[in-house]
């Protein structure tokens, strides 16, 4: 069997991952190993913090490490909130309140948005692989949908529904993060 860590506790990106995977493989995620602080995300690039993390994994555990970050960039906020996304207000609810706030008199053909999510492999012996997927959408202007986290409920895909609309499998399908990790698939099957 060989192994990857994942490094997060989020237990829809670990299946996720194990079922891009598939048989062959465990993947454990940082609630497996308790014991490795957690690491601050304060590098100013998706793929700086994705870095971060992942190199902090694979010293700590002695495998393969696989990490991940993420965020909205909104064209009518200059690329906000970006790498801040998950710090641009205390909750969800918080952060898609003030997003829309911020948005409250752009026209919908000006609140044109993409998803962004960075991947990077690590070894434990430095070497490192990235890879990036991108959603393109727009911010509505209210929440849609009962599905997914984040920004989903506001963010509006060009066929009309919000990422909150759409099933597990279809959002795969569609997502940055579903973007990013089958553009890592041929990298994690060469691991050894």
């Amino acid at each position: 069997m060989r192994q990857v860590v994942f490094a997060s506790s989020n237990a829809g990106k670990i299946k996720e991952l194990q079922a891009l995977l598939g048989e062959g493989w465990v993947v454990k995620s940082a609630a497996d190993f308790p014991q490795i602080p957690e690491v601050i995300e304060d590098a100013d690039s998706f793929e700086g913090n994705a870095a971060k993390k992942a190199r902090a994994f694979a010293q700590a555990t002695v495998l393969w490490a696989l990490a991940d970050d993420s965020g909205l960039l909104v064209d009518a906020l200059e690329g906000r909130p970006g790498v801040y996304s998950a710090r641009y207000a205390p909750t969800e609810s918080e952060r898609i309140d003030k997003l829309l706030a911020e948005l409250k008199d752009v026209a919908a053909p000006l609140r044109t948005a993409r998803f962004k999510c960075v991947l990077c492999l690590a070894s434990p012996s430095g070497k490192e692989r990235l890879t990036t997927g991108t959603c393109e959408g727009a911010i509505g202007f209210e929440r849609k949908g009962s599905h997914g986290f984040g920004y989903d409920p506001v963010f509006v895909l060009p066929s009309g529904k919000t990422m909150s609309e759409l099933s597990r499998e279809e959002k795969s399908a569609l997502s940055h993060r579903g973007h990013a990790f089958r553009a890592m698939l041929p990298e994690l099957l060469s691991v050894r």
